[in-house]
């Protein structure tokens, strides 16, 4: 029997999620398994991975074969890692605790370029936010300063349509009465 770590997909159409297992080469994608080793949500930025790295270690030491999705899931949580030092420990060349120190040096490495990410996409995100509101902001100024603009052409307009007949009456009255006064 040929066992592989391999995706098996849940989740709506759209917005795949899956779980990482182990399973009979024959089996179907979404059918029987023999142990669930954890999941992976590649929606979320940076993808979200849980992974029991101890039982996918020990199932790589069993023979099992991962896909090459799988395979770079278990690269990426170090699964791969740590498969490659216990075999540098059963050749003699450290001992079991130089193992894991350098194990846990690297994930606290890795874990820290994860965390980078996650903070940079954060600043990215309120710096975007800070944009559209300053933009956001001088589209009203000059929205309020072409209302005021506006309002102030209108009255002017309005003052001008006022004077001219304020004008035109005060001039047909002198009219009238120098008429008034050449008829005297």
């Amino acid at each position: 029997m040929s066992v592989k770590i391999r995706l098996q997909r849940h989740g709506k159409k759209g917005k795949p999620f899956f779980h990482i297992v182990v399973a009979d080469s024959r089996a179907r994608r979404d059918g029987r398994f023999i142990e669930k080793l954890g999941t992976y949500n590649p929606i979320t930025n940076p993808a979200t991975i849980e992974l029991n790295v101890d039982s996918a270690v020990q199932w790589l030491n069993n023979g099992a074969q991962p896909t090459d999705t799988a395979r770079a899931i278990l690269s990426y949580k170090g699964a791969l890692y740590k498969k490659h030092l216990q075999g540098g420990v059963a050749k003699g060349a450290f001992d079991q605790a130089e193992a894991e120190k350098r194990f846990n040096t690297w994930l606290e490495t890795k874990e820290s370029k994860v965390q980078g990410k996650v903070d940079g996409l954060a600043t990215a995100k309120s710096d975007a936010k800070k944009a559209a509101l300053e933009a956001e902001v001088k589209v009203n100024e000059a929205r309020i300063a072409a209302a005021a603009q506006a309002d102030a052409d209108a009255k002017a307009a309005l003052e001008a349509a006022n004077a001219p007949a304020e004008e035109v009456a005060t001039e047909g009255e002198a009219a009238a009465e120098t008429e008034e006064n050449t008829e005297a």
